[in-house]
């Protein structure tokens, strides 16, 4: 009896030290993969700025803050495409976490059960619709819609506003940031409704009863229950969406405009970061591309910042509920 024990104690020890060992490979093999995405995007961000060194060495610091691009003078200042790029994806977000929180809420809240599979499953594969398509979309039909009704509304009602004006103020030309911003709009609603549906879901159904029973509006069990409890993650997906916007290249370079000039105004074509790189590289000569290469090393960096910051409100938001 004892030699069966002693046996059975041998083998649960072998197999202790085997489940450790795999254990341990385990969390090795997460390590690694934890570090290659880390070596992978400073490789990237770092290459992008060896690539732009000529460019930077030659403008320094100005190369960040002046507006003028003269490929034929090898003058190059990334103001412009900088602007362009977070106009363009504030307009965009500005449209699109409105209506992305009212699809969310209709699916969640409103909607019988007999549609919520179908509309939640028509948004979602909205978000696999190559950006080409929104592209396309939005030159031939957007545009002629901006050009005839839009922007003379905004000229005629908006652009005579003394401050804001200035904003809303252009040619009837329907090619601008605007328009970008409105096709960025589409483009990311799937991405963030999906998201505030998923969490919007995980809201237990005995809160809301329980304030349903309290007599509370469905739109006081909205604003004092779900957004409370989902808040952190709504605001993930929302700075999810807004990564997604600065940095979408093909549909913003069909309706911008594409041209490297300052001016405040959304009704003026102007350029984005992304857009500007997919339309000259190909032809770009060894200072262009340095320079090129030099705002995709900027593009890197403004969305790093952004989602940083989107972290850091996370974590607060986090130590908030939990000193709460």
């Amino acid at each position: 009896m004892s030699s069966i024990a002693a046996d059975a104690i041998l083998i649960d020890e072998r197999r202790s030290r085997r489940d450790e060992r795999q254990d341990r490979g385990f969390s090795i093999a997460l390590g690694l993969t934890a570090i290659f995405v880390l070596i992978a995007l400073a490789g990237a961000a770092l290459s992008m700025l060896w690539g732009g060194r000529e460019v930077l060495a030659t403008e320094g610091w100005r190369f960040f803050f002046s507006t003028e691009w003269n490929p034929v003078e090898n003058r190059y200042g990334a103001l412009v495409p900088i602007y362009g790029t977070l106009v363009t994806a504030i307009v965009a977000m500005l449209i699109a976490v409105p209506i992305s929180f009212g699809i969310a809420l209709y699916l969640t809240e409103v909607a019988p059960n007999w549609l919520r599979g179908p509309v939640g499953s028509a948004i979602e594969l909205l978000a696999g619709v190559p950006s080409i398509i929104y592209g396309m979309w939005g030159l031939f039909v957007l545009v002629p819609v901006m050009t005839e009704y839009v922007t003379p509304w905004f000229n005629d009602y908006i652009g005579t506003i003394p401050v804001i004006g200035v904003l809303f103020r252009g040619p009837p030309l329907g090619i601008g940031m605007l328009t970008a911003g409105f096709v960025l709009a589409i483009m990311v609603i799937p991405f963030i409704s999906s998201v505030m549906r998923e969490v919007f879901l995980t809201v237990p159904t005995r809160l809301k009863e329980s304030a349903y029973a309290l007599g509370s509006t469905k739109w006081e069990v909205v604003w004092d229950i779900v957004l409370p409890y989902t808040r952190s993650a709504v605001i993930g997906g929302v700075f999810l969406g807004l990564g997604r916007a600065l940095g979408e290249t093909m549909a913003v370079a069909f309706v911008v405009g594409n041209t490297v000039r300052f001016s405040a105004s959304l009704l003026e074509p102007g350029t984005t970061i992304a857009a500007l790189i997919a339309n000259d590289f190909a032809e770009a000569t060894d200072s262009y591309r340095s320079a090129l290469l030099l705002l995709g090393f900027v593009l890197f960096i403004v969305t790093f910042i952004v989602l940083a910051i989107a972290r850091l409100m996370l974590r607060q938001l986090s130590r908030k509920e939990g000193g709460r």
